[in-house]
């Protein structure tokens, strides 16, 4: 008895001693909760043909009929085709550019204080959220700065690039890198930062040099962090970012066979049908899968290297 007091005693103690943290991460849990948890009952409304007067659980009940939507259309294959490709290529071409500007920085900004290191990172930070406005101002047919000073400076006619598909798997891969370069690079130059210096230093003295030092210490040190941004990528390999597929390509239809994917393509459906039921049946598909994916990644690198998984 006198030890279940002690330790309730002591478990008080630990309550009222973190009671600061527990209030600085209250708006957190509160935004999650709204945004992520309450929504959870509105499912049902993928399995029922929705009706406002009858509300989201009065509605008929219709099965699976919502989910026909996605796989009985000719255009299914190509969205579905789409939305992997794209964030795979993502994922791959994302991470070896974020490590080698995260190491880049690291080696320039090592001495510095670490006032000047965020001062280098902010042209990274201000490109996510102005660069999917600065394509339209390069690409214009009429206006765009490659038309009108890069093409013309080479001699070369106007390039329609609204008409022409064969060049956007490039234009939106670059696109997607610039923009989410910035947040990764500051992911991975963080985990750089916290490596111990003594462990270069003794690198060093032992006659590793910086190519060396890089594929001995950081490339080794990054990894669980590349791990860990993969599998959260892999959870969302079946969503893609609208704004960069429908707003960047400035939805023409000349351009569908290559910048369509799961979302833009539900939204047009959408815009046209006005049918809830089909767009959470669409979010539930694509959540399913997400899940599915993750887990089994996790699963994949649990067994080969159990320190870097999720769970």
């Amino acid at each position: 008895m006198k030890v279940k007091a002690e330790s309730k005693k002591s478990l008080k103690k630990r309550i009222i001693r973190y009671i600061p943290l527990y209030v600085m991460a209250l708006p957190g849990l509160i935004y999650l909760f709204i945004n992520n948890y309450m929504p959870l009952p509105g499912l049902v409304l993928a399995f029922k043909k929705y009706n406002a007067k009858k509300g989201i659980f009065g509605s008929n009940n219709v099965g699976f009929k919502n989910f026909k939507y996605l796989f009985a259309t000719k255009d299914a294959f190509i969205i579905t085709r789409n939305t992997i490709l794209y964030n795979l290529v993502f994922i791959i071409v994302n991470t070896v550019l974020a490590v080698f500007v995260a190491i880049l920085l690291a080696e320039m900004t090592s001495k510095l204080k670490k006032v000047y290191q965020i001062i280098i990172l902010l042209p990274f930070m201000i490109s996510m959220v102005i660069v999917s406005y600065l394509v339209f101002g390069f690409l214009s047919n009429d206006n765009g700065y490659l038309n009108n000073t890069v093409m013309a400076a080479l001699g070369k006619d106007p390039v329609q690039w609204y008409m022409e598909k064969k060049y956007w798997p490039f234009i939106l891969t670059f696109v997607n890198a610039w923009k989410v370069i910035g947040y990764n690079c500051i992911i991975y130059l963080s985990t750089i930062l916290g490596i111990d210096r003594g462990i270069y230093e003794s690198a060093s003295i032992d006659g590793a040099g910086k190519w060396m030092q890089i594929r001995k210490i950081t490339i080794p040190l990054l990894r669980p962090t590349v791990i860990m941004m993969t599998l959260l990528a892999i959870g969302r390999i079946f969503y893609s970012d609208f704004g960069l597929f429908y707003q960047v390509p400035q939805n023409q239809g000349a351009l569908f066979a290559v910048t369509n994917t799961i979302d833009t393509y539900v939204y047009r459906g959408l815009l046209e049908l006005g049918d809830m039921s089909m767009s959470s049946a669409a979010g539930l598909y694509q959540s399913l899968v997400g899940f599915i994916f993750i887990l089994t990644a996790n699963l994949i690198v649990r067994k080969f290297e159990p320190e870097s998984a999720l769970f």
